[in-house]
């Protein structure tokens, strides 16, 4: 998924500070934002005639470290915090 660790790649870091940086963005995008078909839960069936059958789940709702999909603008608001720690 990261075409910085391509060898000949156009997104070849040259400062591992930059690398690092992509690095930490991709795993928090892949994690946070990024429903998996395969971690899908099923919903109880209700009353209605158009409800939803499968609850998406991302890695990180999944892991219970977020009760939430987030959105990349969230996910942009929260990454000052999350690097500082």
């Amino acid at each position: 998924m990261s075409g910085r660790l391509v060898r000949k790649g156009l997104g070849f870091s040259k400062a591992l500070v930059m690398h690092l940086a992509s690095a930490a963005w991709e795993d928090a995008a892949y994690n946070l934002t990024r429903p998996l078909k395969t971690l899908r839960e099923e919903v109880a069936p209700s009353a209605g005639l158009f409800t939803r059958r499968w609850r998406e789940r991302t890695p990180a709702m999944a892991s219970g470290v977020t009760a939430q999909v987030w959105s990349v603008a969230d996910l942009l608001r929260a990454m000052p915090v999350l690097i500082n720690t």
